[in-house]
């Protein structure tokens, strides 16, 4: 069965909210025969969308490193937007209530402007529960364990 064919599938099966797991399904191009033992070898999209890496504190870049032991001492921080409320637009972290997460810049040498690279943390602005680094500018994160 192929990748096409078996998300055509779950997709009906979600919209429909019914579990109609032995009857073949009609999809376009032809008909896709479905069964449970199929259905349980493709992850859902949700949980592989949830799962955010992990990166070490030793494997970020420097200036990361350093900005992550300012924001625990509480500053100073060189970016003006450093501190703000980091709104979640992108939806890759998980969904917490507005002024949870806050945004640091990562300085990027020879950038003439911010750069891409950032720290977002959410929680108490001294000691947070948890971070986030990005090197694409939100595109992807990844959670660093401390």
């Amino acid at each position: 069965m192929n990748r096409w064919c078996i998300r055509s599938t779950l997709r009906s099966l979600l919209l429909t909210g019914l579990l109609l797991a032995a009857l073949p399904f009609v999809v376009p191009g032809g008909v896709c025969a479905f069964s449970p033992a199929q259905a349980r070898e493709v992850p859902s999209q949700s949980a592989a969308s949830n799962a955010i890496p992990v990166v070490a504190v030793a494997d970020l870049p420097v200036q990361a490193r350093d900005l992550l032991r300012r924001i625990d001492q509480g500053g100073p921080f060189e970016g003006y937007k450093d501190g703000t409320v980091f709104g979640n637009y992108e939806r890759i972290l998980p969904s917490k209530r507005r002024g949870f997460y806050r945004e640091y810049t990562v300085p990027t040498p020879g950038a003439h402007n911010r750069g891409a690279r950032r720290i977002v943390c959410g929680g108490a602005r001294h000691h947070p529960e948890v971070c986030y680094y990005t090197h694409d500018h939100y595109a992807s994160f990844r959670r660093i364990a401390k």
